[in-house]
């Protein structure tokens, strides 16, 4: 968390909580992450409207001034490229000029205060207030737009959900974690494909809420945008509740792992990012840099069995990546899904090896707030019909409605984006302080 050179009163009587149990800690502090922006905030000085940290306002100011240095050239010469950038950048010009408007409202209604006349001034105590939450909200919206977009954002996604720790009851968690985002897609109305749905060599036993158990399952969500409604999903799910085996009414905590990839619906042809032909591509791989291996389908036996090697294990020699494709039995079909998880697998490896060095050469307060793979990011306990998400900090309650894909974990959901927001906020304000902290050096 950012350091404050004041905290609010709701925040200090959290912050007392924090001490009182050290399991507690976690999660207040994850609850007072739901309010960064605030803390961001008291950062801010006088000069910069609206809250705004005074490196993102001259950073606004800066990039609107290039917006209007750019619109003055196209009307007189038209320019694709440099349309394209003007185009990339206006909003934040337009929620600069909003804030700017803002702050020149509230000095007016500050002026009014002043004046011999008590009717001006009762008129202007009655709109101080929502003015100042305006430039507040106005202050926030500039943050959003100077937040630089993910590079997958506006692609569909793969969900590879796996069992984690926990024998059997993982798997059987992992079925219903896959259950549960299908649910969620089809309430919002995203289009998905079953890409992978492979379950244990087992005597056929079923969960408690009749669950299979599940090895490994990957879901396409082939909307545009899918990966940025997602994202927030990656990571370690826990689940606590009592096994179907269980004798003695013991509660069982076991986890699933969730990741989230890029996918992309074709290549878009030479130049495009999702251009697998090209080197610069993050989804190019070589193939001589990957072994193709073919085999024969496993499975419970009978029918379930290919009687041909339709079976397709591609593996990334450099990385060691692996993928394993066998639910066609047609091995062109496997075959082509296959190189489709490959490259979006390495896609994200790239992108993740990319942010990680950017983040070694930032300040130390992005490692405080980074969730990893390897972290618990929700929790769902069956005994007390809650779900926790440890990152936004929120509690929901009415556990069937989220296994369910419905309203609450929508609101979970959410919850994380909000998070995921102000996560980044945070990243830019110590990016750019870093960035004229250098530049004042050099001078």
């Amino acid at each position: 968390m950012l350091k404050a050179p004041w905290v609010c009163r709701s925040c200090a009587q959290s912050l007392r909580r924090v001490g009182m149990s050290s399991a507690r800690s976690q999660r207040s502090q994850a609850q007072l992450f739901q309010f960064p922006f605030q803390s961001l905030i008291r950062r801010a000085s006088t000069a910069a409207p609206g809250g705004l940290s005074p490196a993102l306002f001259e950073r606004a100011r800066t990039i609107a001034a290039e917006h209007d240095q750019l619109s003055a050239e196209l009307e007189t010469n038209f320019d694709t490229k440099t349309a394209k950038r003007a185009g990339e950048i206006a909003n934040i010009a337009s929620a600069l000029r909003a804030l700017e408007n803002a702050k020149a409202s509230l000095d007016e209604l500050k002026a009014l205060l002043e004046s011999d006349d008590a009717e001006m001034q009762e008129l202007a105590r009655d709109d101080l207030e929502a003015t100042n939450a305006e430039l507040v909200s106005l202050g926030r919206n500039l943050s959003v737009a100077l937040t630089p977009k993910h590079p997958f954002a506006d692609m569909p996604c793969l969900l590879e959900i796996r069992p984690g720790p926990g024998g059997t009851e993982g798997r059987f968690f992992a079925d219903t974690v896959f259950r549960m985002y299908q649910l969620y897609c089809a309430n919002k109305g995203y289009r998905t494909r079953v890409v992978k749905y492979e379950c244990s060599d087992s005597d056929g036993s079923k969960g408690s809420e009749g669950e299979a158990a599940l090895q490994e399952a990957v879901l396409e969500v082939q909307d545009p945008g899918a990966y940025q409604a997602f994202r927030g999903e990656a990571g370690m799910h826990r689940v606590q509740r009592v096994p179907v085996t269980e004798k003695s009414g013991r509660t069982h905590t076991s986890a699933v792992a969730v990741w989230v990839l890029p996918s992309f619906p074709e290549n878009d042809g030479p130049g495009a990012e999702n251009d697998f032909d090209n080197p610069e591509s993050d989804f190019y791989i070589d193939p001589a840099e990957v072994r193709t291996e073919t085999m024969r389908s496993r499975g419970a036996g009978g029918q379930s069995v290919n009687k041909t090697e339709s079976a397709i294990r591609l593996t990334h020699i450099p990385t060691g990546t692996t993928v394993s494709m066998q639910d066609s039995r047609s091995q062109h079909s496997n075959r082509a899904y296959a190189w489709r998880v490959l490259r979006s697998r390495i896609a994200e490896q790239r992108r993740e090896a990319r942010e990680e060095l950017s983040r070694s050469m930032r300040s130390n307060v992005l490692s405080q707030s980074q969730i990893t793979r390897g972290d618990k990011i929700r929790t769902y306990n069956y005994q007390q019909d809650r779900c926790t998400d440890h990152r936004s900090g929120m509690d929901v309650h009415n556990l069937p409605n989220v296994l369910e894909g419905g309203e609450m974990l929508g609101k979970l959901i959410d919850s994380v984006q909000g998070w995921l927001t102000e996560r980044d906020i945070q990243a830019l304000i110590a990016e750019q302080e870093a960035v004229n902290t250098d530049g004042k050096r050099a001078k």
